[in-house]
């Protein structure tokens, strides 16, 4: 038996004006990758694994990108 939580967040239409601080970067990857006009439509349970998992590995190595940048600035 689902929760309630997990129903009404499945509900939730997606909006990408509205989104959570860690989406952001995972947005942005979505759209640079073409992908937007689907997690829109159907939100991030509508891609495929391989498509989630391109996501995740370039969120990944952009935060890694993002963190020796920030080492490199403090030197």
């Amino acid at each position: 038996m689902p929760s309630i939580m997990s129903k009404k967040k499945k509900d939730e239409p997606f909006d990408p004006r509205n989104l959570k601080p860690e989406e952001v970067l995972k947005f942005e990857i979505a759209e640079e990758l073409g992908l937007s006009d689907k997690v829109i439509a159907g939100g991030w349970r509508s891609l495929t694994a391989k498509e989630s998992g391109r996501i995740g590995g370039l969120v990944t190595k952009r935060k890694r990108e993002m963190k020796q940048e920030a080492l490199d600035r403090d030197l």
